[in-house]
């Protein structure tokens, strides 16, 4: 389809001046499904309306204030509703909580190889799944760019009988765009629209409509299941075959998130319909700070998701390397963080006084040569406007004309910086990180010559443009280089447990490549995503747990293609216990410049050739989580938010002595007084029959382990066998502080080769 340049739609949501009041926002009410007035309406809508008629205080429809009406993923609705309506709601018995609405944001060529995804690999992952044949993976996130060759559905199946989704039409979006890759399409703003009446008086251009105009939708959907293109590249850079992770399974967009952010009410109204359409997989590569789970949308729709047999993947977030960081981390969701490649695009920094700055750039156009002269070196600081950051505005054309700018990072984008650079007439940049970003390396598709280098780096670039009356300096650009580089590491930027609700359960689950990830870029954007870039791209790179979280959900499906009967705890499973905690040089997963800690990656690195095969599953069932919750001292009202299920945890518990929730981890804590746990587990085999598993332990330091038994023995598949793990603490925490220590617990067996690998984290705590 040919499209005009640029195609926008102006954004414009009008509301009658009589009813436009400054303190209405959106809220979203939940509901008691069996509340006793339901049965005097036709229909859950109506159900839902009424509450609106008693409570809105002016005479206007109050269909016209009703946003959703949700029935899957919660019972309840979104609306608009002034602070005096809200409290006229909350005293109904039939209303369970009333929370406004929450804004989140969002947070390949080469990445499938990495990963050890190989199509000519016989009895691989791929030939074991099909491809993902089958499966449908929703993507929640910008939308997508359906003309994208990565959404080519020739050689695709056919659309699965049981699907019941639709390709909604609107703004350059209609059924043609649909095919058997992107078999659904859909779009959410109410929740969008109104809060930017409030909280933006711009108008901003979008797309009304599932068409991506932010183009991270369309990098996630093709990095999870995107078809095959060959001799893809980013201008150029990171050339070779394009893949996403499950290349044969169906897409549905679920378009959630706009300029202004990601709403909770749009996100649960895409939920509430990916349940309905059969999704299998759920993606959702946004987030926020974590929040109690009775607050979370994502928690509370993706527990529903789950209990329909939905795996749900989501990012841990960017909020790394701080501790209690990570989001999403609902037990019951797979929580991913990012890792690197061993892929690397070098744009080494050459000084005047020959030293080397190792830096990094994915600037492939005209000026190259230009930039590999020496060049006088620039770099403003000391005035009030920010040109160290190279804000725009800041940086005077007479100092930068030529030269090559220094900019700080932060306060505005990586590829912005540059963008500014040159309009003030500079010739090449150097972008440096501060002590935020240490050594963090995501690359971009510069508008003129540039390269980022680490803190370390740019401490030395410092100290020479300090010790010269004229520093100089030149890129030289090193194209794309492959497999000199120690990976998968730990990216500086994903999200760090432990888990600030539950630190129960060891979160971020696993890690995967997040870094410079080179996927599907709709053809209305520059491939650095500035509105004054004219270039066009079918690829770009990206980095982020945004970009990590579609890589698990692709293998997710290929594992759902594999094992269609398997649980999402049973797939969640096979994914922990498999993935690696070494590198590809076998050494530990680094963290910077030490060893990663399982805060960091969770259970390790995804390795979906072992994930496909992997022994025994923890296996977890939704009344299991429901338990657990109580352990945690959640009241009653807080649980019924969550799960829908009104519970008594006195009865729970008293039945369920000693439960824990046999999650593929152990989190361990010792609090005051606290000498020693015992912790029960559950593992079904899933392998061959006849299957005998012995124990391999590594206690945390400072820990007496003792497991019985300490040797399983499968008569058949699918058979379940119990384990006790008894945890002895031989120290106390005398200050007021916290220590942390490590090990696994691993059941190998040694004729199939299957290794199920739950590392342990040890918790003391002198905080009650």
């Amino acid at each position: 389809m040919e499209l005009k340049s640029p195609l926008f739609f102006v954004f414009v949501f009008l509301l009658s001046l009589s009813h436009a009041h400054d303190d209405i926002q959106t809220y979203i009410v939940q509901l008691h499904p069996d509340g006793p007035s339901r049965s005097y309406f036709p229909s859950k809508l109506h159900w839902h309306l009424s509450f609106l008629d008693k409570s809105v205080s002016t005479d206007e429809d109050s269909s016209s204030r009703l946003l959703y009406s949700y029935g899957l993923a919660m019972e309840g609705f979104a609306a608009r509703l002034s602070p005096s309506e809200v409290e006229m709601l909350k005293r109904s018995h039939e209303v369970v909580a009333v929370r406004p609405d929450r804004k989140l944001e969002i947070h390949t060529t080469y990445s499938y190889t990495f990963l050890g995804l190989s199509p000519a690999r016989e009895g691989g992952v791929w030939a074991e799944s099909r491809f993902g044949r089958g499966s449908i993976i929703g993507v929640l996130d910008t939308g997508v760019w359906p003309e994208s060759p990565s959404f080519d559905d020739r050689g695709m199946p056919p659309v699965p009988p049981r699907w019941k989704g639709i390709c909604q039409q609107g703004q350059e979006f209609n059924a043609s765009n649909c095919n058997r890759k992107i078999i659904g399409a859909r779009y959410f703003s109410k929740g969008h629209r109104v809060a930017s009446l409030t909280s933006s008086p711009d108008v901003v251009a979008e797309y009304v409509s599932p068409r991506d105009s932010h183009g991270h939708g369309t990098h996630t959907a093709s990095t999870a299941g995107g078809t095959t293109v060959s001799m893809a590249s980013v201008l150029g850079g990171g050339g070779g075959t394009a893949r996403g992770m499950a290349p044969a399974a169906h897409i549905a967009v679920y378009k959630v998130c706009w300029f202004s952010g990601c709403y909770s009410s749009d996100i649960l109204a895409a939920m509430d319909e990916a349940i309905r359409d059969g999704v299998d997989v759920l993606s959702l590569s946004l987030g926020g700070f974590p929040v109690p789970l009775y607050e979370d949308t994502i928690a509370i729709g993706s527990f529903r998701a789950m209990e329909h047999g939905i795996s749900v993947i989501c990012a841990a977030g960017n909020n790394g390397p701080i501790q209690n960081s990570v989001a999403n981390e609902a037990p019951w969701i797979a929580t991913i963080g990012a890792s690197t490649l061993d892929r690397r695009f070098p744009a080494v920094v050459r000084l005047g006084n020959r030293k080397l700055l190792y830096g990094e750039s994915m600037y492939p156009g005209k000026g190259i040569a230009a930039a590999q002269k020496e060049l006088e070196l620039v770099y403003i600081t000391g005035d009030n406007k920010g040109s160290n950051f190279c804000l725009r505005g800041s940086l005077p054309r007479a100092k930068v004309r030529g030269k090559m700018v220094v900019c700080d990072r932060g306060v505005n984008g990586r590829a912005e910086k540059g963008q500014i650079v040159k309009e003030a007439g500079g010739a090449a940049m150097i972008l440096t990180n501060t002590e935020i970003n240490l050594e963090e390396d995501s690359v971009d598709v510069h508008v003129l010559p540039a390269t980022q280098i680490g803190s370390d780096e740019a401490f030395h670039l410092r100290s020479y443009i300090n010790s010269t009356k004229l520093p100089k300096a030149r890129i030289i650009f090193g194209g794309t280089v492959v497999g000199k580089s120690r990976a998968p590491a730990v990216a500086q930027f994903s999200s760090r447990g432990p888990s600030y609700t539950d630190p129960s359960v060891l979160k971020p689950d696993i890690i995967a490549p997040g870094v410079n990830i080179i996927a599907a870029w709709p053809q209305n954007l520059g491939p650095s995503a500035l509105p004054e870039d004219s270039r066009r791209v079918n690829f770009t790179v990206m980095s982020g747990t945004s970009m990590a979280c579609p890589h698990v959900s692709g293998i997710a499906a290929l594992l759902h293609s594999a094992h269609p009967k398997w649980t999402p705890a049973a797939i969640k499973s096979a994914l922990m216990t498999t993935a690696d905690r070494h590198d590809h040089q076998g050494k530990p997963i680094m963290d910077g410049d030490k060893p990663a800690d399982l805060f960091a990656t969770g259970a390790g690195q995804v390795n979906p050739g072992r994930a496909i095969n992997p022994g025994l599953i923890y296996d977890i069932r939704p009344d299991d989580h429901i338990t657990h919750l109580c352990t945690l001292g959640y009241r009653r009202s807080e649980i019924f938010s969550i799960t829908q299920r009104n519970v008594s945890c006195h009865d729970l518990l008293r039945k369920n002595k000693g439960f824990s929730l046999n999650y593929p981890t152990f989190s361990v804590i010792f609090k005051n007084g606290d000498t020693t746990k015992t912790i029960k587990r559950q593992v079904t085999n899933v392998g061959s029959p006849n299957s005998i598993y012995s124990l391999e332990l590594k206690a945390p330091k400072g820990v007496t382990v003792r497991v019985r038994p300490r040797r399983l023995t499968f008569r058949h598949a699918n058979q379940t066998l119990s384990y006790r793990v008894r945890f002895i603490s031989k120290k106390r925490i005398k200050t007021k502080d916290t220590r942390f220590a490590e090990g696994h617990l691993t059941w190998v067996n040694t004729r199939s080769y299957n290794r199920v690998r739950s590392p342990v984290s040890v918790t003391w705590s002198s905080t009650k």
